[in-house]
This record gives structure tokens, sequence and C-alpha cells, in this order.
């Protein structure tokens, strides 16, 4: 059974998060200017801070970024209707989503200036069945190892009373960004 106040308090601060994201640029793309000399990290906390455009998908699926530090990226998504698959349950892609979200931007908050990552890998496990009844879940992803050229990272899924729905890892490569034309 979900914990009210913990659901109550999972929805005010996904409030709060997501009236500083509306109050900035919205969703898009960062202008290169806007990131340039900045650490994944320092990218991370401006999306937070409404300074520069937060990822279109987040809209999109219904999810958003609540949080970031060194190694590790909270999501909170809200399972409704429209991510139901024929059987009546949400959709593995959604979930797979929300995950890769946090395992990326997890991995993301560790790049320094002029580096960057893209997923090579990605593994979900589906533990348990989620549906609307679960008002929102949480990803949390926690970086494991991050190289100069490997990162690896690991993200559970669950609900406000604890519950895990899925888990995943992921690799990712780690490059250094051409600089612009």
């Amino acid at each position: 059974m979900t914990e009210p106040h913990a659901i109550d308090t999972w929805i005010a601060e996904e409030r709060r998060v997501v009236e500083r994201l509306e109050a900035g640029p919205g969703p898009g793309l960062a202008r290169p200017e806007q990131i340039a000399g900045k650490t994944g990290l320092e990218m991370m906390l401006a999306m937070l801070n409404g300074e520069i455009p937060y990822a279109a998908i987040a809209k999109t699926l219904d999810f958003t970024l609540l949080s970031v530090s060194p190694g590790v990226a909270v999501f909170q998504g809200r399972p409704l209707p429209q991510h139901l698959n024929p059987l009546g349950t949400i959709h593995g892609g959604w979930v797979a989503t929300l995950l890769d979200s946090a395992l990326g931007c997890s991995v993301h908050t560790m790049m320094p200036p002029g580096r960057a990552y893209t997923t090579a890998e990605l593994g979900v496990n589906y533990v348990k069945g989620l549906t609307p009844k679960v008002q929102r879940v949480r990803a949390e992803g926690k970086v494991i190892h991050c190289g100069r050229q490997l990162a690896t990272a690991e993200a559970r899924l669950f609900g406000p009373d604890g519950t895990l729905y899925a888990h995943a890892t992921t690799t990712c490569l780690v490059f250094e960004v051409p600089p612009p034309r």
C-alpha cells in the first residue's frame, strides 16, 4: 500500500521542479554558447534551474528530472493510461526510457568540459508490472565507473512505498566533443 504522505511529498517536490523548468526556456536544445566550458554536472544543474532547455522527451512521456549530484540522477514519472500496452500494464519502453534517462544523466554528471557520452548498451530487468494505479515512480541512476573511454551505471525504478518495478544497467562510450566550426 502506498504511504499517503510519501506520494504527497513526491508530488509536491515534482510540482516545485516543474514550475522552475517551465519558467525557463522549456523543452528543447541548449545553444552551444550556453553549455561551452561547462561540466556535465553544471549543465544538468543549469537545466534544473531553468537556465537552459530540458529534454523534450520528458514532456512527451510525462517524466521529470528531479535532482542531480556527482554520479547520481533522479527522475520521476507518471505512469498514465496513454503509456499502457495491450495487456493493461505500462509499456516496457516507457519504463526503459525512464531508466535510460536516469542512467545517462548520472553518467553526464561526471563529464568534464569537452567530453560527452553515448549509450552503447542498456539492459533492463522488469520485476513487477506497473499500472496507472501507481501515481508516481522514481528512477535513480548511479555511476559505477567513469573512465576516459567507458562509463557504467545502474538504476532502479521504484514506487513511493519502496516497491521495485524494474532495474537496469548501462555501458556508455565516453568521447571528446569536436570543437564547433
